[in-house]
């Protein structure tokens, strides 16, 4: 019952709420990205959601658009700002993806959106991951985020879908604040991204 029909009504009136209460911060980091990003301070990427349908996600610009003399883009590592670097430690870079959550492309918890290019990737069992709205945060970002492997995320994902409760999600939520605290599992070694994605058969 929970995970089929209130689950959904949490993520809608706790989204809402968050957002409004969180607006002053919004408006504030979106101003200061606005002007480190060239008047860009949205990023926006389609991104495969429940049952693998394509939805715009919305963040915060945590990189600036900074491309090397034949015009290919810099590393991440040399495109974040100052203040993305900031945003990304403090999450501040996710609060856009309450209005994913408010829309119904998203909810609070669930597997994290990934890339497009990976939907043919993933195994059969990795691909149950969709049977369910994708989170802004989620058991594997709890349980090291950036710091594992895709393999053990997977892992972690699927283990949710099948495991999902009203205090799963409770204890989710609690252990991310800590993890912002804490600035736990953010960046994958020296990089600012984790490798893509490349398959890790059946």
């Amino acid at each position: 019952m929970y995970k089929g029909f209130f689950k959904r009504i949490l993520d809608f009136f706790v989204a809402t709420i968050g957002f409004l209460i969180l607006l002053p911060v919004f408006l504030i980091v979106m101003f200061l990205l606005l002007i480190a990003n060239s008047g860009k301070p949205f990023f926006f990427q389609d991104r495969p959601g429940r049952n693998g349908k394509i939805f715009r996600v919305i963040k915060f610009k945590t990189m600036n658009d900074k491309t090397d003399d034949r015009g290919n883009l810099l590393p991440g590592e040399l495109r974040i700002t100052k203040v993305g670097n900031f945003a990304r430690k403090t999450s501040l870079d996710e609060i856009p993806q309450l209005i994913n959550v408010i829309k119904g492309d998203m909810s609070l918890v669930g597997p994290r959106p990934l890339l497009v290019s990976y939907l043919p990737l993933y195994n059969q069992k990795q691909k149950r991951r969709h049977e369910m709205r994708p989170g802004i945060t989620g058991w594997a970002q709890v349980n090291g985020r950036n710091a594992i492997s895709w393999e053990q995320k997977f892992e972690y994902d699927v283990w949710y879908v099948d495991n999902c409760s009203l205090g799963l999600d409770i204890k989710i939520l609690f252990l991310t604040v800590l993890k912002v605290f804490r600035s736990e599992g953010i960046n994958a070694g020296e990089k600012v991204t984790m490798k893509p994605f490349t398959g890790s058969g059946e």
